[in-house]
Protein backbone atom coordinates (compact mmCIF):
# COMPACT_ATOMS: atom_id res chain seq x y z
CA UNK A 1 0.00 0.00 0.00
CA UNK A 2 1.42 3.52 -0.95
CA UNK A 3 1.25 6.25 1.47
CA UNK A 4 -1.37 8.30 -0.67
CA UNK A 5 -3.73 5.67 -0.13
CA UNK A 6 -3.74 6.36 3.97
CA UNK A 7 -5.80 9.13 4.79
CA UNK A 8 -4.25 12.15 6.57
CA UNK A 9 -5.85 14.04 9.41
CA UNK A 10 -4.56 17.28 10.45
CA UNK A 11 -6.22 18.75 14.18
CA UNK A 12 -5.75 22.55 14.76
CA UNK A 13 -6.32 24.67 17.86
CA UNK A 14 -4.85 27.90 18.66
CA UNK A 15 -1.83 26.78 21.45
CA UNK A 16 -1.40 23.18 19.95
CA UNK A 17 -1.28 22.40 23.93
CA UNK A 18 -4.42 20.85 24.47
CA UNK A 19 -7.50 19.66 22.00
CA UNK A 20 -5.32 19.42 18.93
CA UNK A 21 -2.75 17.17 21.06
CA UNK A 22 -5.56 14.99 22.51
CA UNK A 23 -7.31 14.28 19.03
CA UNK A 24 -4.01 13.38 17.43
CA UNK A 25 -3.07 11.04 20.23
CA UNK A 26 -6.35 9.61 19.90
CA UNK A 27 -5.85 9.43 16.53
CA UNK A 28 -2.66 7.27 16.18
CA UNK A 29 -3.41 5.26 19.01
CA UNK A 30 -7.17 4.22 17.78
CA UNK A 31 -6.03 4.13 14.38
CA UNK A 32 -2.28 3.42 14.27
CA UNK A 33 -0.29 3.44 11.20
CA UNK A 34 -3.77 3.49 8.98
CA UNK A 35 -3.77 7.47 9.64
CA UNK A 36 -1.32 10.29 9.19
CA UNK A 37 -2.00 12.49 11.80
CA UNK A 38 -0.46 16.09 12.72
CA UNK A 39 -1.25 18.39 14.97
CA UNK A 40 -0.52 21.90 15.05
CA UNK A 41 -1.50 25.53 16.29
CA UNK A 42 -1.63 29.07 14.77
CA UNK A 43 -0.05 30.58 18.04
CA UNK A 44 1.64 27.42 19.76
CA UNK A 45 2.35 27.13 22.97
CA UNK A 46 6.54 26.45 24.43
CA UNK A 47 4.78 23.35 26.26
CA UNK A 48 1.86 20.94 25.90
CA UNK A 49 -0.89 21.51 28.92
CA UNK A 50 0.20 19.58 31.93
CA UNK A 51 -3.51 18.67 33.07
CA UNK A 52 -3.86 17.47 29.49
CA UNK A 53 -0.91 15.42 29.99
CA UNK A 54 -2.11 14.06 33.07
CA UNK A 55 -6.07 13.34 31.52
CA UNK A 56 -3.86 11.47 28.61
CA UNK A 57 -2.01 9.26 31.33
CA UNK A 58 -5.35 8.41 32.67
CA UNK A 59 -6.22 7.06 29.94
CA UNK A 60 -3.18 5.12 29.09
CA UNK A 61 -1.73 7.26 26.31
CA UNK A 62 1.75 8.65 27.06
CA UNK A 63 1.83 12.40 25.87
CA UNK A 64 4.70 13.59 27.49
CA UNK A 65 7.09 13.63 24.62
CA UNK A 66 4.38 16.15 22.14
CA UNK A 67 5.61 19.90 21.68
CA UNK A 68 3.45 22.08 20.02
CA UNK A 69 4.43 23.00 16.69
CA UNK A 70 3.62 26.05 14.61
CA UNK A 71 1.00 25.61 11.82
CA UNK A 72 2.28 25.44 8.43
CA UNK A 73 0.26 26.01 4.48
CA UNK A 74 2.13 23.03 3.92
CA UNK A 75 0.68 20.67 6.92
CA UNK A 76 -2.34 22.09 5.62
CA UNK A 77 -2.39 21.01 1.82
CA UNK A 78 -0.49 17.64 3.00
CA UNK A 79 -4.04 17.02 4.68
CA UNK A 80 -7.09 15.37 3.43
CA UNK A 81 -8.76 16.28 6.15
CA UNK A 82 -8.58 19.60 8.66
CA UNK A 83 -10.29 19.80 11.74
CA UNK A 84 -10.48 22.70 13.46
CA UNK A 85 -11.10 23.31 17.13
CA UNK A 86 -11.70 27.16 17.92
CA UNK A 87 -8.79 28.58 15.91
CA UNK A 88 -10.99 30.68 13.50
CA UNK A 89 -9.83 32.45 10.50
CA UNK A 90 -6.19 31.86 11.42
CA UNK A 91 -6.81 28.77 9.71
CA UNK A 92 -5.59 28.38 5.54
CA UNK A 93 -8.12 27.26 3.25
CA UNK A 94 -7.47 25.06 0.40
CA UNK A 95 -10.11 23.66 -2.35
CA UNK A 96 -10.63 19.30 -2.69
CA UNK A 97 -9.52 19.49 1.76
CA UNK A 98 -12.46 18.59 4.18
CA UNK A 99 -12.83 20.80 6.77
CA UNK A 100 -14.56 19.72 10.39
CA UNK A 101 -14.94 22.34 13.32
CA UNK A 102 -15.16 20.27 16.47
CA UNK A 103 -16.15 23.00 18.88
CA UNK A 104 -15.07 22.04 22.13
CA UNK A 105 -13.74 23.66 25.60
CA UNK A 106 -10.44 24.97 25.73
CA UNK A 107 -8.56 23.32 28.13
CA UNK A 108 -6.06 26.30 28.75
CA UNK A 109 -5.74 27.06 32.55
CA UNK A 110 -7.82 24.27 33.90
CA UNK A 111 -7.32 21.45 35.93
CA UNK A 112 -7.44 17.78 35.12
CA UNK A 113 -10.94 17.67 36.57
CA UNK A 114 -12.45 19.76 34.07
CA UNK A 115 -9.97 18.16 31.19
CA UNK A 116 -11.47 14.97 31.51
CA UNK A 117 -14.77 15.47 29.80
CA UNK A 118 -13.03 17.37 27.65
CA UNK A 119 -10.99 14.15 26.58
CA UNK A 120 -13.84 12.02 26.90
CA UNK A 121 -15.68 14.13 24.00
CA UNK A 122 -12.47 13.83 21.60
CA UNK A 123 -11.69 10.61 22.41
CA UNK A 124 -15.68 10.01 21.27
CA UNK A 125 -15.42 11.91 18.39
CA UNK A 126 -12.32 10.45 17.27
CA UNK A 127 -14.05 6.86 17.36
CA UNK A 128 -16.22 8.54 14.99
CA UNK A 129 -13.57 9.24 12.84
CA UNK A 130 -12.30 6.48 12.54
CA UNK A 131 -15.16 4.28 11.48
CA UNK A 132 -15.74 6.69 8.79
CA UNK A 133 -12.59 7.67 7.42
CA UNK A 134 -10.37 4.11 7.40
CA UNK A 135 -11.04 1.71 4.83
CA UNK A 136 -13.00 -1.31 5.52
CA UNK A 137 -11.07 -4.05 5.70
CA UNK A 138 -8.55 -2.29 7.57
CA UNK A 139 -10.05 -2.30 11.26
Amino acid sequence: MSDTTIPSVLFVCVHNAGRSQMAAAFLTHLAGDRVQVRSAGSAPADTVNPAVVEAMAEAGIDITAEVPKVLTVEAVQASDVVITMGCGDTCPVFPGKRYLDWELTDPAGQGVEAVRPIRDEIEKRIRGLVDEIVPAGQA
